[in-house]
């Protein structure tokens, strides 16, 4: 009796045999590994596609580098967009100053008319004396000419703000206000069209007229305050309510 032996390529009762690999062949051709999986008949298995395995995480890593650079270069597109813009634009000229508050203003230079009574010696060294330290302007009123007795009068602004050096002393009543500017006391009196200011502290007396349309009129006296100081000595019967 003849013996029949096997090899390891006989099929098996599926019509499959086992290759000398270990692999199986199927009936269609295709060679089955040990595990299961099945490849083509000339034993060489596609390569697996690396866009397939790549990491989830490295796409994510990729998208948002894109995205952080897109977010850098539009601020600095921007910007360039505005320094062009700026450069293309012309300049807008500098709006004019406008004037100042202190500038001096539109006067007639016609000279002011005003008295000039006769002094004694010592008057009128005190008025010299004062009328030479007076300042060019009082605010913005420029000082004028006068008519007469340029040494004891002094005029300002048009209409004129009149400063005079000597003559007889006003009387008033005792209870009228008395009023301190810079160390000088001022006695105040009204009339239609101005306000008359007299020294009641000093040896000469000294009296501005401060037409109506100036309002304030002790505040047109601090300069002519502070020169009188300077150069017109206290004297006189100082009332009560004059604090210096």
């Amino acid at each position: 009796m003849d013996e029949i032996t096997t090899s390891s390529s006989a099929l098996d009762d599926d019509g499959t045999g086992d290759a000398a690999d270990g692999t199986r062949q199927a009936a269609d051709g295709t060679r089955q590994a040990a595990d299961g999986t099945r490849g083509p008949a000339d034993g060489n298995r596609e390569p697996a596609d690396p866009a397939a395995a790549a990491p989830a995480g490295r796409d994510r890593t990729i998208r948002g580098a894109a995205l952080l650079a897109t977010l850098i270069a539009l601020p600095v597109t921007l910007l360039v967009a505005v320094l062009a813009f700026t450069k293309l634009t012309p300049d807008t000229p500098a709006a004019a100053p406008s004037p100042s508050a202190s500038s001096a203003r539109v006067q007639s230079t016609t000279p002011v008319q005003m008295a000039a009574p006769a002094l004694a010696a010592r008057p009128a060294t005190v008025c010299r004396a004062l009328l030479s330290q007076l300042p060019a302007s009082i605010r913005d009123l420029a000082q004028r000419p006068v008519t007469a007795g340029p040494e004891q009068n002094a005029a300002y602004g048009d209409p004129a703000l009149t400063v005079a050096c000597g003559g007889a002393e006003p009387t008033f009543p005792s209870t009228d206000e008395v009023w301190t500017v810079n160390r000088v006391c001022w006695h105040l009196a009204e009339q239609a069209d101005a306000a008359v200011l007299s020294t009641v502290d000093r040896e000469t007396l000294i009296t501005v007229r401060i037409p109506r349309s100036y309002e304030q009129p002790l505040q047109w006296v601090p300069t002519i305050s502070s020169t009188i100081v300077a150069t017109v000595p206290s004297g006189g019967a100082i009332p009560s309510g004059c604090q210096r």
